[in-house]
């Protein structure tokens, strides 16, 4: 499993998603409190921002655990955007540790993170091709493709899980997604919550002790933009 958190809404730098709040990214690496698979997320880690004047995501990723990464604090505080996602990786076991096998996974302008474990063999008809062997890698190819052929994100989103769900019940299937401009994500197996301010926050677990804190019901699908939110059932 892995912990994995998204911003949508007036620009903040990435350290609020990772070093600033108490329970951060950062702290859910090594100290998950609400995480029902592994203990620890140390495989690995990814963050990417939106910049305007590039048109595509910046992605930097790691095969290491978040902590022993030295240049990390002051790139996430250097890195500002209205559209964030991070992630930390607990890898299934036989996936590869490596930085292509990490999230978030990036096809143009659309980023994805899967936090969860789905038989790959359910996920490879669903795309041609894919950044790497693991599962999560196809997961994410499978919804570019999709929203590459014109579908709307959330419902790329929604479309990928409930196929690969049928081809493999015991999968879970917390995807989170963003393309700049809108967030989609997933509850299918394990925890998501969001947090309505000037934005939108959503995150495997809160980041913070902070009230307002709202637990997404398992199988539903997320939608957002900015100033509108839509939580419904899969």
């Amino acid at each position: 499993m892995c912990r994995h958190a998204a911003w949508l809404g007036p620009p903040r730098t990435l350290a609020s998603l990772i070093h600033e709040p108490e329970h951060g990214l950062l702290r859910q690496a090594y100290a998950p409190r609400l995480q029902r698979h592994a203990t620890v997320n140390a495989d690995g880690f990814g963050i990417a921002w939106y910049d305007a004047e590039l048109g595509e995501p910046v992605r930097y990723r790691r095969a290491v655990p978040i902590w022993t990464d030295a240049n990390l604090p002051g790139l996430a505080r250097a890195a500002r955007s209205h559209c964030l996602l991070a992630a930390v990786r607990s890898a299934t076991a036989g996936m590869p540790v490596e930085e292509s096998a990490t999230a978030p996974f990036a096809a143009g302008r659309w980023l994805l993170s899967h936090n969860g474990r789905v038989a790959r063999q359910a996920v490879r008809p669903l795309a041609d091709d894919a950044e790497s062997a693991c599962d999560s890698a196809w997961l994410a190819a499978a919804v570019f493709a999709r929203a590459a052929a014109g579908a709307p994100l959330g419902e790329a989103v929604a479309e990928v899980v409930t196929l690969a769900a049928g081809k493999d019940p015991e999968a879970r299937l917390n995807l989170l997604a963003c393309d700049g401009e809108s967030l989609a994500a997933t509850a299918w197996g394990d925890t998501l919550f969001l947090h309505l301010g000037e934005g939108v926050l959503v995150a495997s677990e809160p980041l913070d002790d902070r009230p307002g804190w709202r637990a997404v019901p398992d199988h539903s699908l997320v939608t957002a933009r900015p100033g509108a939110l839509r939580v419904e059932p899969l």
